[in-house]
């Protein structure tokens, strides 16, 4: 079924239009017609079903609004910090860890960092990054949209969340344990992914003072996005959402 976002509060009563955006897609793109059926949500865990009644140019009604239940929150709040790298490539990470649960994405500039962005063009590629976890989200089925920040400077950042008393790990080649090592975590855990030349030995030391541990992913050296995907896959495996009911 067709998924469209509509900011929230999503509308109350029988009928209502869709937002500009979604009419269109709606409309030019998918070439939806009357009494086709669609489900529309807000981002923040609610969704409606509902059928189109009308489309009038660039306007696209829809009728008999039926409220879902509510989104549950997942078990594991996970908040990916992803080292920047080439734009297709951070696409494809914030898409992919859309779909597979990510709570938070936070962009960092590290030493080897092969994007280097302006303020300006941070802004920018925040604005288009927000545009691919809409997307995401109307595929995937997932009604809570992740929060996706400007990116920071590694440094920064790790001066931020120092003190937060959360479960923080560092992907390292030379990681001394493996994710199975470590006790099941209550909540929100960080995960850190270091760029395509890895990080620095300033920036791995840094991170550790954070308070990141570091843990080895298999035998083989990943790609940055590969191994944001693995990672995070491996955690809601262990820990969340993909894990087994009696876990």
């Amino acid at each position: 079924m067709p998924r469209f976002y509509c900011p929230p509060p999503l509308p109350q009563g029988d009928r209502c239009e869709l937002p500009p955006e979604a009419a269109h897609h709606a409309s030019r793109v998918l070439r939806l017609r009357s009494g086709d059926a669609v489900q529309i949500f807000d981002g923040a865990g609610n969704a409606l079903d509902a059928r189109i009644s009308e489309i009038n140019g660039k306007h696209v009604w829809l009728e008999g609004l039926h409220p879902l239940p509510p989104e549950v929150e997942q078990p594991l709040v996970i908040e990916l910090a992803q080292a920047m790298s080439s734009s297709d490539k951070m696409d494809w990470v914030v898409q992919k860890a859309t779909e597979l649960g990510a709570a938070r994405i936070q962009p960092v500039q590290t030493q080897r960092s092969i994007a280097k962005l302006t303020a300006e063009r941070a802004e920018k590629r925040s604005e288009h990054w927000r545009g691919v976890i809409l997307a995401a989200c109307e595929q995937c089925g997932r009604n809570r949209l992740p929060e996706i920040h400007a990116p920071q400077e590694l440094s920064h950042w790790l001066a931020q969340v120092k003190n937060e008393t959360c479960a923080k790990f560092i992907l390292l080649p030379d990681g001394a344990t493996s994710l199975t090592a470590h006790a099941k975590p209550q909540g929100r855990i960080m995960l850190l992914i270091g760029p395509e030349g890895g990080f620095s030995p300033d920036e791995a030391l840094m991170a550790q003072q954070a308070g990141f541990a570091p843990i080895l992913l298999g035998p083989r050296v990943l790609r940055t996005e590969t191994a944001a995907i693995a990672s995070i896959t491996a955690l809601q495996v262990l820990w969340g959402d993909f894990a087994p009911l009696n876990n």
